[in-house]
């Protein structure tokens, strides 16, 4: 399995405030834009897992700025999953200015069924989801330092 290469992403001026810098609330939606893409890179849009009957809802998410991102810049949104138990799936980010960090992210997320609005074990229902999932953990697990 090839790793993501990142997310690539130049700000739009609609998403500055009056002095051009990005306003904190744009971060939490680049994060999504980056999980979507990887889960289009690895194969499975959010349109196929939907297709399957399963949502994936976030269940909490949050963002340090380390230094600001401006109109203009050209960054990169590297999304990393910290965390899979087969019903719960974690997202680590980190978003890069000139090969330098400059915002740090997390988002958690969980499995659930369209039909029944419970949690659903992938492992189980989906086994070829769950193995991408824990395939994908293991080739990314150590790329936050942690």
């Amino acid at each position: 399995m090839e790793k993501y290469p990142g997310y690539p992403r130049k700000p739009f001026y609609y998403e500055t405030d009056k002095m051009g810098i990005i306003h904190h609330s744009n971060y939490i939606r680049w994060f999504e834009e980056a999980r979507v893409d990887v889960l289009t890179f690895l194969g499975y849009p959010f349109e196929k897992i939907e297709e399957m009957g399963i949502m994936v809802p976030v269940l909490g998410v949050s963002c340090t700025y380390k230094e600001m991102v401006y109109f203009g810049d050209e960054i990169i949104i590297q999304p990393y999953v910290s965390k899979y138990t087969g019903t719960r799936l974690n997202f680590e980010y980190q978003i890069s200015k000139n090969d330098k960090l400059v915002t740090t992210g997390t988002s958690q997320h969980c499995f659930m069924s369209y039909e029944t609005n419970r949690l659903v074990q992938l492992k189980k229902s989906q086994p070829e989801l769950h193995q991408l999932f824990e395939t994908y953990f293991d080739l990314t697990k150590n790329e936050t330092g942690k």
